[in-house]
């Protein structure tokens, strides 16, 4: 019966509304918490570059080929208009060790605090409003953050956008 409900949502999903445009860069809110989110880490002794953020439906799919069609491992299960990636609505990030090399070590404490670096961003990137993909309960995607203001993917394709009163809803 959960097969038959899955496949049905699958079969129901909304396609892309045309007659909205679709965003090409990363809005507005989540760059500025992007920056603040560098420079609050910045000022624990916590190097993050941030390793995407906004993607076209092109490079979300060849991204999701990776481990299927194409060499590599599995980094996604978000086909081309199944990510918030390609709304402009995410990024993900790494941590820099002291010689500039990115890691995607959960446990490194390059600050020396006795703290996860990894798990001080995260706190910083919810205190900001970010959803984080290691709490999701089925794939974790752990250098993942998002923000939804409250759409789904499906409010997404269907052309809802977050409002410019999420603008002012930014918390810093």
């Amino acid at each position: 019966m959960a097969a038959l409900l899955l496949y049905y949502q699958f079969l129901t999903r909304p396609e892309i509304n045309e007659e909205v445009p679709l965003p090409a860069d990363l809005h507005p809110v989540v760059r500025q918490n992007q920056e603040v989110l560098i420079q609050k880490a910045a000022d624990k002794g916590i190097r993050v570059i941030v390793t995407d953020g906004f993607r076209s439906f092109q490079e979300q799919n060849s991204l999701y080929e990776k481990g299927r069609s194409a060499e590599g491992q599995i980094v996604t299960h978000a086909k081309g208009g199944d990510s918030y990636h390609n709304f402009g609505l995410a990024i993900d990030f790494a941590l820099l060790d002291n010689q500039g090399n990115a890691l995607w070590d959960t446990g490194y404490d390059g600050n020396g605090n006795g703290k996860s670096d990894w798990m001080e961003v995260v706190s910083i990137a919810k205190d900001l409003g970010f959803q984080w993909g290691g709490d999701w309960k089925h794939f974790k995607d752990y250098p993942h953050l998002e923000m939804r203001f409250g759409l789904s993917i499906d409010d997404l394709k269907r052309g809802k956008r977050p409002s410019e009163d999420s603008l002012s809803a930014s918390r810093n």
